[in-house]
């Protein structure tokens, strides 16, 4: 078989999408199945201690809204192990190993969730399944923006998060077409199966793709890398362009090849717990913004909360999941021209406003305030689409330096499913106890994420990923005239809104630091050299 299956340039970047974006189809199907299967007769009738609407004897509402809680959360609370273990997985399988791993460990969660006639053997088969499921999503948006050229990042990894929403649209059409199957059991047991069928994808050809050329560099694999970059941008490995790269790559690896899972709490010059706290920070908020009350509890809200009926509430949850997937489209041809910050302050406002509608219509129930309640559902998600839905992807993966990025992000992703829990958990006894009170709440977060990106979060759009580690070498302060937000926004750029070179690597004050460290280390050792032979010893001791 050919190198990368004979691809290269921009089909080589493609191919490389399509696999991350399977594997965040994966993640958003399974997050969106469970939704519409909570109120499905033949599910409730193997798992009654999670009927909400008819508690079994014995049970309150607010008994089995806290199982339920926990039976949908074990998947985020698998999720953030997964994360967890990435930490220090992630820098020795490398990027491709870890996501294959990954794939692997879900299709034993899904085999084992499809086989459940229990509710405990559910809940483990829900655990593992976020265990592999923690593992992708903290490995894919870095190899992802490893492998992509600085103008093209931002839209491949955009896509990635359109294929988290084209999952949960996918996950609740099927969830409304296997219902009518009903009172067999294969409705609810084949929605679960599917996803199956989409790590199966991802284990079959995941090995042929290239690794990232940074950690291939980590690897003291240069060769490997230089191949992997000439591959990526089609161009021969003595083009300007490629050595201008590599060596920005080379440098700043050499550099910090030596970094570790405590390096991201240390305020050094890179400004690593800066960084890692960014990248945390951007991860909780988009969880706390209150998309997975829908993601999750979709149809649930339109039947007991609206008072819909199960088939109109299905059909509606696949309707908003349909939306919300077109929606996402808007981010990807937007995400280079407007930059990240105006599409993540764009979309908290929406959200914010979004929740204080949600909380009016649903404080009292009638046909106008259900149909209001339904279409500010619509419009929530579309605000999290543009805005957010992968933005928290991109964004941790581009703003964390390379000797800590494997465990920043895996540090970043534990606050998405460590948050996504939460949310997951509260909202079944949130409804039960305050009812629409629970959206005051959201619409709340969502409006101080507003000045909270502006002030503390700097635009990363076309810098490269060695651009971003010059920024923060600069930085002082958290935010105001030394702050990264803008020192990001007066460097001058070294690549355009093409990908073309602006400012040879070896021109910028970064490249000059480095040569000059070099040549002091050289002459260190010529030194280190001379007093051994007994010459200039004093002068060493000085010197060092």
């Amino acid at each position: 078989m050919q190198k990368f299956y004979g691809l290269r340039g921009l089909k080589l970047n493609i191919a490389i999408a399509i696999i991350a974006g399977t594997d965040f189809a994966l993640f958003g199907y399974d997050q969106g199945v469970m939704g519409s299967l909570l109120t499905l007769k033949s599910f409730l009738r193997y798992f009654p201690e999670i009927d909400t609407a008819n508690p079994p004897p014995g049970k309150t509402t607010s008994e089995t809204s806290n199982i339920q809680g926990i039976t949908v959360g074990a998947y985020t609370l698998g999720c953030f192990f997964g994360a967890v273990a990435t930490i220090w997985l992630g820098n020795i399988l490398g990027r491709k190993r870890t996501i294959w791993t990954g794939s692997l460990i879900m299709v034993i969660g899904a085999i084992l969730q499809t086989a459940s006639y229990g509710l405990p053997q559910l809940i483990v088969g829900r655990w593992i399944t976020g265990f592999g499921n923690g593992m992708n999503t903290s490995t894919v948006p870095t190899w992802q923006a490893e492998t992509s050229k600085s103008h093209r990042r931002g839209q491949m990894v955009m896509i990635e998060g359109s294929m988290i929403v084209f999952g949960v649209m996918i996950s609740y059409w099927i969830d409304l077409g296997f219902s009518f199957l009903e009172p067999s059991t294969i409705a609810w047991r084949f929605p679960i199966a599917f996803q199956i069928v989409l790590a199966l994808l991802i284990l079959a050809l995941i090995p042929g793709l290239p690794e990232s050329p940074r950690w291939l560099v980590l690897k003291n694999r240069e060769d490997d890398a230089l191949q992997v970059l000439c591959a990526l941008s089609d161009l021969p490995p003595e083009d300007k362009k490629i050595q201008s790269e590599f060596q920005a790559v080379k440098d700043t690896v050499v550099e910090m090849q030596k970094g570790s899972f405590r390096d991201c709490f240390k305020m050094n010059e890179n400004r690593n717990f800066h960084r890692t706290a960014l990248a945390y920070v951007n991860q909780m908020f988009q969880q706390i913004s209150g998309i997975n009350i829908i993601t999750y509890y979709a149809a649930t809200i339109f039947e007991q909360n609206i008072g819909l009926s199960p088939f109109l509430s299905r059909l509606l949850a696949a309707c908003n999941g349909t939306e919300y997937w077109i929606a996402s489209w808007f981010a990807i041809f937007t995400i280079e021209k407007f930059g990240r910050r105006s599409l993540m302050i764009f979309g908290a406002a929406g959200m914010s406003m979004s929740m204080c509608v949600l909380a009016g219509t649903t404080s009292s129930q009638s046909e106008q305030m259900g149909i209001a309640a339904a279409v500010f559902l619509f419009v929530f998600n579309s605000f999290f689409a543009i805005g957010w839905l992968g933005m928290t992807w991109l964004y941790p993966a581009e703003i964390t330096p390379l000797n800590i990025r494997a465990p920043a992000n895996a540090i970043s992703t534990t606050a998405n499913w460590i948050f996504n829990f939460m949310v997951v958990m509260v909202t079944p006894p949130a409804f039960a106890n305050i009812g629409y009170k629970t959206y005051i709440i959201f619409a709340v977060i969502n409006a101080t994420m507003v000045p909270s990106v502006y002030f503390f979060f700097p635009e990363t759009a076309y810098r490269s990923l060695e651009e971003m580690d010059e920024i923060f070498h600069k930085t002082t302060t958290l935010f105001g005239e030394h702050g990264c937000v803008k020192i990001a926004k007066e460097m001058p750029h070294r690549y355009d809104k093409h990908g073309d070179l602006l400012i040879p690597y070896e021109e910028t004050e970064e490249a000059q630091l480095y040569a000059a460290r070099r040549r002091s280390s050289v002459a260190v050792a010529e030194a280190r050299g001379n007093g051994v032979n007994g010459e200039k010893k004093d002068t060493v001791e000085y010197r060092e």
